[in-house]
């Protein structure tokens, strides 16, 4: 029994609870009544530990359906955990230290699996970098007099706050490795079958078949690194610019997966795939309700696809957690997304418009897995430290590119509410 139909008993059971309660009224239940109510409970205890136990397995089997991270040979990953971003800029740079090298050999290694010459040096995982200089003096608010101070304290550095990343977490499908453009085919239609009296003909029908495609989509940024951080071999200014781009990425491929245009060179997304199934609230926009949820979840259900979790931002969770019954009770996040909480990211829009409303929020519910993200490379570095800006100062400029792209295998596995005002 699914998770849904589950939790649609013990509300059929708390409302029979309920109605020998009432039929009581301030007497006690007599022998019948006491014997119906307490063999209900008897199974509301029971379907309670069920529901927990299915909530259990249909997480783990949403996360199982995600691709683990690493390469799956063991060998190149301890090789590629032991690279850091510092190592592959100084590669580039003519380092002969043993870290470097590892960086070139690591770098070699990813060119021979994909196929694909790196413009600079490949690294493992990385984001598109925020376009900042970093020195050890400027710009005077920092960053880079705040890592190298006199006393240094990295226990205790202050990370900025960032959207939360979800769609690899909800088990999107990750193709890596690839070389060339990519085309799945998919089935369109299938044959009709029908029923047929004795000695006549069969009617003849074909299975029909179209393809989706993925095609490297390039996200970059520029910035420039002063020689002192460069030089710099604190494990602590590795790790903060290790985690700073890799976040960074992880972020913008989250937005595009979520809500890219697929114009110009942005992959598209899934609030921006012809088909997927919607559910309006109002001509301006309106108000999340119960039945809406309901409506969305069922708009898979119709289409024969099998739902295996929500995604949204704070602010609709906030308006979530405020819907409440006839006797003024919040219902709670379990009962309002039928025992699937949402996950939650700001990477989630909430500028949507429609007629005359704005701010508007959206909530995608879906089969994770079909959401397919298809990676040509890792993190490709490019130093220069001839351009002439940051030559004259001793700096490098350092280039960082990710190449992937996002599509959908069935839009019919997504749906959407867009028009939430929270």
């Amino acid at each position: 029994m699914t998770l849904r139909a589950l939790l649609e008993r013990r509300a059929a059971l708390s409302a029979e609870l309920r109605q020998i309660h009432d039929a009581a009224g301030e007497a006690d239940l007599n022998t019948e009544q006491r014997a119906q109510f307490d063999k209900l409970k008897g199974e509301l205890d029971t379907l309670n530990t069920r529901i927990d136990r299915q909530a259990v397995l249909d997480d783990a089997e949403r996360r199982a359906a995600g691709q683990p991270l690493g390469t799956g040979d063991r060998q190149l990953d301890a090789l590629l955990d032991g690279v850091g971003i510092l190592d592959a800029i100084r590669a580039q740079m003519g380092g002969t230290d043993q870290a470097a090298g590892r960086a070139r050999e690591a770098s070699q290694e990813m060119e021979r699996r994909s196929g694909r010459k790196a413009q600079g040096v490949f690294w493992h995982m990385g984001a598109p970098a925020e376009s900042r200089v970093l020195t050890t003096t400027t710009p005077g608010g920092g960053p880079g007099g705040t890592l190298i101070p006199t006393d240094y304290r990295p226990d205790l550095f202050i990370e900025r706050l960032r959207n939360t990343t979800r769609v690899r977490g909800l088990g999107a499908t990750v193709l890596s490795g690839l070389t060339g453009n990519v085309t799945i085919p998919r089935r369109k239609g299938s044959v009709t079958a029908g029923w047929v009296a004795e000695n006549t003909a069969l009617t003849a029908s074909d299975p029909q078949f179209e393809s989706i495609g993925l095609s490297p989509k390039h996200a970059g940024a520029i910035m420039e690194w002063s020689r002192n951080m460069t030089q710099q071999s604190s494990p602590d200014v590795e790790a903060l610019a290790r985690n700073d781009m890799a976040q960074v990425l992880a972020e913008t491929l989250d937005g595009a997966a979520i809500n890219g245009s697929g114009s110009g060179a942005q992959p598209r997304g899934i609030l921006n795939t012809s088909g997927i199934g919607s559910v309006a609230l109002g001509t301006n926009g309106g108000a999340l309700t119960l039945d809406a949820v309901s409506d969305l979840m069922g708009q898979l259900d119709d289409a024969n696809a099998s739902g295996t979790g929500f995604l949204t931002n704070t602010k609709v969770v906030r308006a979530a957690r405020k819907l409440k019954d006839g006797q003024d009770r919040p219902y709670g996040l379990s009962v309002v997304f039928q025992g699937s909480p949402p996950a939650v990211s700001n990477n989630v829009p909430s500028n949507l418009t429609k007629g005359t409303g704005t701010g508007l929020s959206p909530l995608i519910y879906g089969n994770w897995s079909d959401l397919l993200i298809g990676m040509w490379s890792e993190l490709d570095i490019l130093v220069n430290p001839y351009e002439s800006t940051a030559y004259a100062k001793g700096n490098v400029q350092i280039r960082a590119m990710l190449t992937c792209d996002i599509a959908v295998r069935h839009p019919q596995s997504f749906a959407a509410i867009t028009d939430i005002i929270a």
